[in-house]
């Protein structure tokens, strides 16, 4: 019923502008996201291509991924997987010069799983001080706020940021962000209080602590579990000529202590503290991006030790551009050649009985070579291998093959 009502009114609204632009062929105004160096990866969710609806102040615009890989697992394959892994729509409206609202809408594997991203009203009372209501992405890391598979020369998105970090993680909330420029150098800060995580965070069918568990609980956006804010706060840096480093937290409570003024556990804490940072090279245009988080859970002693309370892992991007001219008729084609290094510890720490390291951890190492008709459309060809442990050290599964895949804002 949900999916349902979701398509109707996407496909209806896009219906009505369709009909608009058929009587007027200048009905559509693309406007171009901002490549400058004075933005942050908080002005991700607008530094987007949009295109205005005549002389409304809405604009419409979105994002496109598929793809196809075959992959094998200790020599064992489901042959070719074909997948739609997201389509997602963007309406913005400037109701006031200082006022704006935007909405993410994304529609994973088909019409599997439909999820609001992010739909909030922005009111500006100086660039130092905006105050920002509603459903919002959680300013951890970077990847979590600037994930639009176009800006990305990968098909999958990095494991620690998606199966250690929740990303893409929304909630219901409010709070302050604010820029502030002078001369080469940005600061720019965010500050949320929202609906936080839940039990399901060490009660879930992954057997360990699994923070994404919580975006299953299709309640969060109406209710908080325990009545226990969540805090999210970011801080970050940029020199126009040397880039940029983010600086990150997320601090709360994630189980129910209390029901009815009886008291049932003691709070217990969820915290991530995450650092991020890009920069491209001179000369070589080298662009590196990269970020690193780490997690503390307070979990209850009797759990067994397969639920680890830290947590700790991140990823590498280098992207050489090693081609610019016109390609097959495009004018400004870009060939990249790139590659990630990824890693995952889901339980840090010993064996009480052994002394020996749990070893549940994965590591992965993704070369590929992208092709840009476009800056806004990548067609992108990787090769994955990774090892994954499990927490006894048995001898490592090694999953390995190509994947292939576009994506493209429209």
């Amino acid at each position: 019923m949900k999916s349902q009502f979701y398509l109707t009114l996407c496909f209806w609204l896009f219906g009505v502008l369709v009909l608009l632009a058929q009587n007027d062929s200048t009905f559509f105004k693309r406007i171009t996201s901002d490549s400058s160096k004075n933005q942050l990866n908080l002005d991700a969710v607008y530094n987007r291509p949009f295109l205005q609806a005549g002389k409304t102040p809405v604009a419409v615009g979105g994002y496109v991924e598929s793809k196809v890989e075959y992959l094998q697992t200790d020599g064992v394959s489901e042959g070719y997987q074909f997948q739609m892994q997201r389509m997602t729509l963007f309406v913005s409206s400037s109701i006031h010069r200082r006022i704006k609202f935007l909405s993410e809408i994304e529609f994973e594997e088909g019409t599997k799983e439909i999820n609001i991203e992010f739909a909030s009203l922005d009111l500006q009372f100086n660039p130092m001080f905006n105050l920002r209501g509603g459903i919002l992405m959680n300013p951890i890391g970077a990847f979590n706020q600037n994930h639009d598979g176009p800006k990305w020369e990968f098909n999958d998105r990095p494991i620690a940021a998606t199966q250690m970090l929740p990303a893409t993680f929304s909630n219901v909330g409010m709070g302050l962000w604010g820029k502030y420029a002078k001369k080469n150098w940005i600061f720019g800060y965010e500050a949320y209080l929202t609906n936080g995580f839940d039990e399901q965070i060490i009660n879930n069918t992954e057997n360990k602590t699994f923070l994404p568990a919580s975006k299953l609980n299709p309640d969060r956006f109406e209710e908080n579990t325990n009545g226990r804010p969540l805090f999210t706060g970011k801080i970050a840096l940029r020199n126009r000529k040397f880039g940029e480093i983010g600086l990150s937290t997320m601090q709360g409570i994630y189980n129910k202590f209390v029901d009815d003024g009886l008291i049932l556990d003691e709070k217990r804490a969820v915290r991530v503290w995450a650092i991020d940072f890009n920069t491209t090279l001179p000369k070589l245009n080298t662009f590196i991006n990269g970020e690193w988080a780490w997690v503390a859970v307070n979990v209850p002693e009797t759990f067994t030790q397969q639920y680890g309370n830290r947590q700790s892992g991140g990823f590498i991007d280098v992207v050489q551009p090693i081609v610019r001219r016109k390609i097959f008729g495009f004018d400004n084609a870009v060939v990249n050649l790139a590659c990630r290094l990824e890693f995952v510890d889901w339980n840090i720490g010993t064996f009480k009985e052994t002394g020996d390291p749990i070893e549940d951890k994965i590591w992965a190492i993704v070369p590929a070579l992208s092709f840009r008709p476009s800056a806004q459309t990548v067609l992108r060809l990787n090769y994955r291998y990774h090892a994954q442990t499990d927490i006894l050290g048995n001898p490592a599964a090694l999953t390995g093959g190509f994947q292939f895949g576009l994506a493209s804002y429209f």
